[in-house]
């Protein structure tokens, strides 16, 4: 029920799940510099909105509904953004929450001509930071499903389990990232993307 402008100035106040791909130079749709300037602006920046971003919200319901149809399982929203207990600017806006099981539902759209740049089982980089992101928020989370509507193609479900390893890798990636730009007010080197142009 928040209004999405205090939704967008919360997220302002840390580094979410899609933040993290972005700080890692692993998103070709976002670089560190437009996180950088996001995070410090003085009013919320909404992304322009595009027909892709459109679809993937109105077909979030769809994909949690396909992956209980396929799952067996049941799962439920969670309206709150969450936070990491140690490190309050790690924040989290999970799509549902599996019942019955310490897991994490991930909805996701995507283009076929898109998702074919990778293997055929391969989850492209930044939404695997974005599910550890998730674990590492939900110390409790055990497992993160990723549901991938495939337009016109396919429909998958991966699962990414906790990997307590890979995830402590990401934290510190993380706090080490905040606290060096935005901390210290200092701006990421750029990166030579299309991102970075629009700075």
């Amino acid at each position: 029920g928040m209004p999405r402008e205090k939704w967008l100035r919360y997220r302002q106040f840390g580094l979410g799940g899609s933040d993290a791909g972005a700080i890692l130079g692993a998103n070709p749709y976002r670089s560190p510099m437009e996180v950088f300037r996001d995070k410090l602006s003085e009013f919320p920046i909404e992304t322009e909105d595009n027909e892709a971003m459109r679809q993937g919200r109105d077909l979030e319901e769809y994909v949690a509904k396909r992956f209980c149809e396929q799952e067996g399982k049941t799962v439920r929203r969670c309206n709150a953004i969450l936070r990491h207990e140690k490190y309050p600017f790690l924040l989290a806006n999970v799509d549902r929450i599996v019942d019955g099981e310490n897991a994490i539902l991930e909805c996701k759209t995507a283009k076929s001509f898109l998702w074919g740049k990778y293997q055929k089982d391969d989850i492209p980089l930044p939404y695997i930071f974005q599910c550890y992101h998730y674990l590492m928020v939900c110390p409790q989370a055990e497992r993160v499903y990723l549901a991938v509507l495939i337009y016109g193609m396919a429909f998958k479900v991966y699962t990414i389990e906790r990997q307590q390893d890979q995830i402590d890798q990401l934290m510190k990636k993380e706090v080490d990232w905040w606290d060096d730009h935005i901390v210290m007010k200092r701006m990421p080197e750029p990166d030579g993307s299309e991102s970075c142009q629009k700075i």
